[in-house]
């Protein structure tokens, strides 16, 4: 199969528009098609020295059942030849090109209603909580968020065992991961039902990444990661007389954590999802960082490694969410980095023209290479 037909394959897997299996029999269709015409090629030159050879060679000696094989030997050679044209003309058919197999794609209208389904039952559960908050015991409080997380939580199931609509599962998987951590917290209530709530929905969501592996299931690891680091930041790691602006940078480190976790999950699941979502944790750890105090330098660091990292790999896999997150985040950190270190618009203009710079020649850069790797 051509060099080139498997780079945009592995290309589309990795954006996320074609899954491992419909690319694998994309590969194998591509490989009969190429394979046919060689095989048909060889058959004839093998047939063409059977029947008299090269025009210099002397002539061959053939046996009786090869003549009558061939249709000549015998009286009634016609009917053989006819039997003989017959089965050339099938093995011929045997190589035409076959349609590759067709993909089945679920019902977008099945998918939707799914999807509005899990939002309504989230919606009525947040809505009643909110209401009846005051009014409701504490019996009816776990009830309620524990019948929430059973219903989500088995449907996901249901459909993954079932192996019908992977995303609608997946997506309802991430929802009942949220509310199940939410009930553990409503149980157990303070400083610990917060940690514990966190615990249990993080051990639901990596257990969901690992079952169903969809990119909905990411998004609520990425969410629930980083509600652990504010919790366990907040009720484990800062005293009762620290201030906000000295916690924060310990939250920066617990995103940058959460970014590398996310890198890591990206290499055995959607690479494109997990990485961008690893750029919206080095995000988040540069905003805590600028409310750290005198954390502006390491803002601007993390702020520059994570958008560096996503354009490196949007240079090789040419997926765009790795350049519009990458982007954003140098043109939200870098200003408001450069303003607090500076505290001069004159500098903050200075500095956004050296990174402009920087990644202009970083694009000569890849486009050099691109164009050597094609000659």
């Amino acid at each position: 199969m051509p060099s080139r037909l498997q780079d945009e394959l592995t290309r589309l897997v990795s954006a996320g528009v074609l899954r491992p299996h419909q690319a694998e029999a994309l590969r194998a269709a591509a490989e009969a098609d190429a394979a046919a015409p060689r095989a048909a090629s060889s058959a004839a030159r093998s047939g063409e020295g059977l029947e008299g050879g090269r025009p210099g060679d002397p002539p061959r000696v053939v046996s009786g059942a090869a003549r009558s094989a061939d249709g000549r030997g015998s009286p009634a050679g016609s009917g053989d030849g006819r039997s003989g044209a017959a089965g050339q003309s099938g093995s011929a058919r045997g190589w035409e090109r076959r349609p590759p197999p067709t993909a089945v794609h679920s019902s977008a209208l099945t998918e939707v209603l799914g999807y509005i389904g899990g939002a309504l039952l989230l919606g009525a559960v947040a809505l009643l909580t909110l209401a009846n908050w005051g009014e409701m015991g504490r019996a009816a409080r776990i009830s309620t968020g524990a019948s929430a997380a059973i219903i989500l939580l088995g449907t996901a199931g249901v459909l993954a065992l079932l192996r019908r609509r992977e995303q609608l599962s997946s997506a309802l998987a991430s929802l009942g991961c949220c509310v199940a951590g939410f009930a553990t917290y409503v149980a157990i209530e303070g400083e610990t039902g917060r940690v514990v709530g966190v615990a249990v929905a993080l051990a639901l969501a990596v257990l969901g990444v690992w079952w169903l592996a969809g990119s909905s299931l990411l998004v609520a690891t990425f969410g629930i990661l980083a509600v652990g680091v504010l919790v366990i930041t907040a009720d484990v790691l800062t005293p009762d007389t620290s201030t906000t602006t000295n916690s924060a940078g310990i939250a920066g480190t617990g995103f940058i954590l959460v970014a590398f976790v996310m890198a890591m999950i990206g290499l055995v699941r959607d690479q494109v999802t997990a990485w961008s979502l690893a750029g919206a944790a080095m995000f988040s750890s540069s905003i805590c960082w600028l409310v750290q105090e005198r954390g502006e330098v390491m803002a601007l660091a993390v702020g520059t490694a994570g958008p560096a990292a996503l354009l490196v790999a949007y240079g090789r896999r040419h997926a765009s969410a790795y350049a519009v997150v990458g982007c954003s985040i140098l043109l939200v950190i870098w200003p408001i980095s450069l303003y607090q270190l500076t505290n001069n618009v004159a500098g903050v203009a200075i500095g956004l023209v050296v990174a402009s710079t920087a990644l202009l020649l970083a694009v000569l850069l890849l486009t050099r290479r691109q164009r050597r790797l094609v000659e």
